[in-house]
């Protein structure tokens, strides 16, 4: 009797936290977030520090989880952009000072790729539940700075992520924008050393450091071992 009771009672607790589980080692297609935080330049009116003039910044993303180590990654971002030369030590032609403040709208794509294979469950595949990660990408910049300006970019970032729980992450990022382009600080401040810019060099430059949140959906198949 006291054997068919103990078997009753593993058997009862095989069938509640087997479910739970299962639940936990889902894995999902599609990750949707939104970001907040800062946004520096360097450029003309200013070369060394981009947290010398700090603005707003956020963005949303949508990732494509490849696998527990690439993703895609679509991002749109909106950062306030200034700077001001007297706060510099170099002298420009003439003595002259020169401050503008500008708004960057960017639309891109990059590619992530996790140190550690990222996730929660799935023992088998030693998951992590944090990793630091890389990003690369290329993208589009519209600047509005008495004008509208555009020019392509090539952002490059450096982050880290915690999963909060199985669907739920938690995130900080720092990218350093290239714009292909020396317009997002306004046409006023277009070659003032005299020196002619060309697609590489005498360009502007903008960074953000964001915080993010992102919630994953789209379950993938839960055959083991099989990715769709």
């Amino acid at each position: 009797m006291r054997r068919i009771a103990t078997a009753a009672l593993i058997s009862a607790m095989t069938g509640l936290v087997g479910p739970t589980l299962g639940a936990q080692e889902a894995a999902y297609k599609m990750d949707l977030g939104a970001s907040l935080g800062m946004s520096g330049y360097l450029g003309d009116t200013n070369t060394a520090n981009f947290l010398k003039h700090p603005g707003f910044a956020g963005n949303v993303s949508m990732r494509y989880l490849i696998d527990t180590r690439w993703a895609a990654r679509a991002v749109f971002s909106i950062a306030g952009l200034s700077g001001d030369s007297a706060d510099m030590t170099d002298v420009f032609p003439g003595g002259e000072t020169y401050k503008f403040t500008s708004t960057v709208y960017d639309l891109g794509g990059r590619i992530e790729f996790n140190f550690f294979n990222y996730g929660i469950g799935e023992r088998y595949k030693k998951l992590c539940r944090w990793t630091p990660y890389l990003s690369l990408g290329a993208g589009v910049t519209i600047a509005s700075c008495g004008g509208t300006y555009t020019a392509f970019n090539l952002p490059m970032g450096v982050g880290v992520k915690y999963k909060l729980q199985p669907r739920i992450n938690l995130g900080l990022e720092w990218t350093m924008t290239k714009v292909f382009g020396d317009h997002v600080d306004g046409e006023k401040l277009h070659d003032l050393q005299g020196i002619k810019s060309s697609f590489i060099k005498n360009t502007d430059w903008y960074s953000m450091i964001m915080l993010s949140f992102s919630f994953e959906f789209g379950e993938r198949c839960s055959s083991c071992f099989y990715v769709d």
